[in-house]
């Protein structure tokens, strides 16, 4: 199935919620009113009540408790609470996907925007991009499973959704990759194009010598939750170390593994963004 005819397939695209949509067009204006985004967020009572329990969450550590959606912007910025309703209703956009395990997939997906985070403060990258693409980096395969749900099956018993091998299945098999079409996806919900440039680019984030960096933190990201969810030990961690690429980034040796805290660590209080 080509990546065009894949989007044609109306149980391949699921609808973000009205305010995600709106709080995705504030990427691209420079001002936004706070009060009014706060207003339209407490008209969706699922994710205004999700965002309250994320805000009051161990993560935070906020001085006083937070009642209103108001408070939570107030409290946390208008930037975190942007990322945790964006990363809610993406979550909440795909109820059930033929093939995938969808409560291991969003911890994987929130593991690696945990350490896309970690790591874009170390290299000092964009936090927030970070964490957001982190979490948006392999929705593509949610399409996939969705629209194309016997391909992407066959495919699982090749190389599963998240094993490293999985990239090249699909581009032997497809043509394309879970990256290109989450990269698609992004267009298509009108992230910046940022979004889409870095998704598309996080296989490969070294291309023709030039390097995209966000594109690098999510792929060392992506690696570290690979590891954490393989439970692989020390002398295979060793053996598939993306050296060249944490070297690029600037990372000293083995920072990734030495120097990180366990994503289970780093996401704890945020169990709540994937329930």
């Amino acid at each position: 199935m080509k990546l065009d005819a894949l989007f044609q397939n109306p149980t391949a695209l699921p609808t973000a919620p009205k305010v995600v949509e709106e709080l995705i067009s504030s990427f691209d204006k420079a001002s936004v009113s706070t009060e009014e985004i706060a207003k339209k967020l407490s008209t969706d009572p699922v994710l205004s009540a999700k965002l309250l329990r994320l805000a009051n969450s161990a993560y935070y550590h906020v001085s006083r408790s937070i009642g209103t959606v108001e408070d939570a912007v107030l409290m946390l910025g208008f930037v975190t609470v942007r990322t945790l309703v964006i990363s809610s209703g993406l979550v909440s956009g795909f109820k059930t996907v033929p093939g995938l395990d969808l409560k291991q997939f969003w911890k994987y997906s929130l593991h690696t925007a945990v350490c896309a985070k970690w790591i874009a403060k170390k290299t000092k990258e964009n936090t927030d991009l970070a964490f957001t693409i982190g979490m948006m980096h392999a929705i593509g395969q949610l399409v996939l499973h969705s629209a194309a749900p016997e391909q992407a099956m066959a495919l699982d018993k090749v190389a599963g959704p998240m094993d490293s091998r999985r990239l090249d299945a699909e581009r032997a098999s497809l043509g394309y990759t879970f990256a290109d079409v989450g990269a698609e996806l992004a267009k298509r919900w009108k992230f910046p194009p940022t979004f889409s440039e870095t998704i598309a680019a996080y296989p490969e984030p070294m291309h023709n010598g030039e390097l995209n960096r966000l594109a690098a933190v999510v792929a060392l990201a992506a690696w570290r939750a690979r590891v954490a969810q393989a439970d692989l030990s020390d002398e295979e961690i060793e053996a598939c170390y993306p050296v060249d690429l944490a070297e690029e980034l600037g990372l000293d040796d083995d920072a990734l593994i030495d120097d990180m805290p366990p994503p289970d660590e780093l996401a704890a209080g945020l169990d709540e963004l994937v329930a």
